[in-house]
């Protein structure tokens, strides 16, 4: 063995001891502190979880209703939003490979021909020079390994970004059909009413014929069926809407999607009165915050490393003959083997400034996951306390109804019998309709609490 040879090895054998061992790396990750309430107010039993869990599959499904179960099997294959997270979730992959690839040694290779003619030469000749280069860098302070920490926690985060996306344009398809389903109920309603208020029309024009009314009643009578004309009209207007709006959540335009009319609302799905534990910690939209926060955390210690020096192995190895008989013969290789150091000595406060700005994006992401976070409860919160609300309203407005269809029918049997004037019936017919729609408008909002609250607890409450 050569003698410069024999001195590279104590050097090599440090540098592996130096690389094996570390002496420096990204802080220790502690996730961010957020004080959260033993239950929550609205609900008995309701208590953050402990480790995240999977979204449940097909969880619109507690609403029994098929054709809401085909449009989202269509738009978990067509939507265009969905595809884009996915595209993002396959970018934030392959930038964690590229994290790796430092990881290892490069390794190059290059052939080189050149003609000439030197001074002691007696004439021109063709040179090959065939070279391999290998380098590596070893991660003595742990910046490859912060890099690809951070890489690591983002793609988690893009992960969770991607059910997030999907979780919400579930809800949102659900909750336009609910809409859609509501805007039929109104229509079919007011189909009914515009029909009792004809009835009631020709009633009065032959009362009015026979003298026994005046051409105001008759007025009165074509007025209020107008109205619910006109009201009808709107309903229908609404659900054109909220066909289209689903049509594009499918990924097809407009014009492509037509649904069937059906006046019945879906089931309403009843939260349990003990809510499970791993509700908030399994959602997506946290999750990623979280993760985000983890990527913060190694950016910090990426940008701590810049004030430790680099150390590099490097390797080159090259032929160089004018002839390809003799390109591999030993009198004509060249070969090198040795490290490298590097270290910036004076850099304006750059790198200070590069690891001040890491710890205040940490301090953002961090504030960032626990608004989120406080976020997530008011949001469940506040469904809990409107489908209760909506229970209770849906109960008495029932109650309401059934009075005022009695007070129409008597009223009706009073002008009958001519004893009150037609605007007794008009009184009587506007309370009955806006009770019933009142009616309806708090069975769809409690749909669309229910679906939302599914969608706050990530998909169900089970």
């Amino acid at each position: 063995m050569r003698p410069e040879t024999r001195a590279l090895i104590p050097l090599a054998l440090a540098l592996l001891a130096a690389t094996l061992v570390g002496c420096a790396g990204s802080p220790d990750y502690r996730r961010p502190v957020i004080e959260v309430p033993a239950q929550f107010r609205e609900a008995a039993l309701f208590k953050l979880a402990g480790p995240a869990a999977q979204i449940p599959q097909a969880w619109w499904q507690l609403f029994g209703d098929e054709v809401l179960n085909g449009l989202q099997s269509e738009m978990s294959a067509g939507n265009e939003n969905l595809r884009a997270a996915l595209a993002q979730y396959r970018a934030a992959s392959a930038a964690l490979d590229a994290s790796r690839a430092p990881l290892l040694p490069t390794v190059g290779t290059s052939v080189s021909a050149s003609r000439g003619r030197s001074p002691t030469a007696p004439a021109s000749s063709t040179i090959y020079t065939p070279a391999a280069t290998a380098s590596w860098e070893a991660d003595l302070w742990g910046r490859l390994g912060a890099q690809v920490d951070s890489a690591r926690a983002r793609l988690e985060a893009s992960e969770f970004d991607l059910a997030a996306v999907r979780l919400s344009l579930q809800a949102t398809l659900a909750q336009t059909y609910l809409g859609m389903r509501a805007a039929e109920a109104q229509i079919a309603l007011l189909d009914n009413t515009v029909k009792a208020y004809q009835r009631s029309l020709e009633m009065t024009q032959d009362r009015y014929r026979v003298g026994v009314v005046s051409a105001t009643d008759v007025a009165q009578a074509q007025t209020q069926l107008k109205s619910a004309q006109a009201q009808a009209a709107e309903a229908q207007g609404s659900r054109a809407l909220l066909e289209h709006a689903i049509a594009v959540l499918l990924g097809r335009p407009p014009a492509s999607l037509v649904l069937a009319e059906n006046s019945k609302l879906p089931d309403l799905p009843n939260p349990p009165t003990q809510v499970p534990a791993e509700l908030l910690r399994r959602r997506p939209d946290i999750a990623a915050a979280e993760r985000r926060v983890a990527a913060a955390n190694a950016q910090v210690g990426l940008a701590q490393t810049a004030f430790f020096p680099s150390v590099t192995l490097s390797a080159n190895a090259n032929y160089r003959a004018s002839g390809l008989a003799d390109l591999i013969s030993a009198p004509h290789l060249f070969w090198s083997l040795g490290p490298s150091l590097a270290l910036t000595a004076f850099d304006g406060g750059a790198r200070r400034a590069a690891v001040e700005g890491a710890q205040a994006a940490l301090e953002q992401t961090a504030a960032a996951y626990r608004q989120t976070v406080l976020t997530a409860m008011q949001e469940v919160e506040d469904n809990l306390a409107l489908a209760a609300a909506l229970h209770r309203q849906t109960q008495l407005l029932e109650e309401s109804l059934v009075e005022a269809r009695r007070a129409l029918e008597l009223t009706l049997n009073q002008y009958r019998a001519g004893t009150v004037s037609y605007l007794n019936v008009v009184a009587a017919q506007t309370t009955a309709l806006s009770v019933e729609r009142a009616l309806l408008d708090a069975r769809s909002r409690q749909l669309s609490a229910t679906n939302q609250l599914l969608k706050n607890l990530a998909g169900d409450w089970r």
